[in-house]
């Protein structure tokens, strides 16, 4: 069955196509995760499982939305997981500070504070760069939190490729000055 079709049972409210779809994607979803965790983490610090388990817990607990195809389902799926990561590191600077809770027995253990304070600030940098760009602010979602390809990024957004690659490129270089 494709993917692309159960994705649509599955916004309709079919608990069986999210059943079935599960399987489908899940070895996706852990190199999608791995990935996302080497460019944020050790590979010790997380578990790339307990990470994937977590947003299927988090895709299964709202209303799926609607997906156009698979590449914009595995974006959804990678901005969940950054919202995992975002809300683990907030939690553990909410410790330190002396309030919050303590999320390590969900297998999220070894995160250090300038582990979750660099990605607290990039999180925070690519909110404001949404804010002023929603078109930058997505690529970068989708290239660099999806894995998607430029060539992806542009075909999800429906932007020429050029276009994506020019606004990557703008992109990046404010990201960079935002977060020097």
């Amino acid at each position: 069955m494709e993917i692309t079709d159960l994705l649509r049972r599955a916004h309709d409210g079919d608990a069986d196509a999210f059943e079935t779809l599960i399987p489908l994607v899940y070895d996706e979803l852990k190199v999608l995760a791995s990935k996302h965790l080497c460019r944020e983490y050790s590979h010790e610090s997380i578990q790339t499982t307990a990470l994937v388990h977590e947003a299927f817990l988090r895709l299964a607990g709202s209303p799926l939305p609607e997906c156009q195809n698979r590449s914009h389902f595995f974006s959804i799926a990678a901005r969940v997981m950054r919202r995992v990561l975002v809300d683990l590191a907030r939690s553990r600077h909410a410790v330190k500070r002396g309030g919050g809770i303590d999320v390590s027995a969900a297998g999220f253990t070894g995160l250090g504070a300038p582990h979750d304070e660099m990605f607290l600030a990039l999180e925070e940098a690519l909110e404001r760069l949404t804010a002023q760009s929603p078109i930058k602010g997505q690529l970068i979602e989708l290239r660099y939190f999806a894995g998607l390809s430029t060539e992806e990024a542009a075909e999800t957004l429906s932007l020429p490729v050029y276009t994506a690659r020019r606004e990557l490129r703008l992109a990046r270089a404010w990201l960079q000055h935002e977060l020097t």
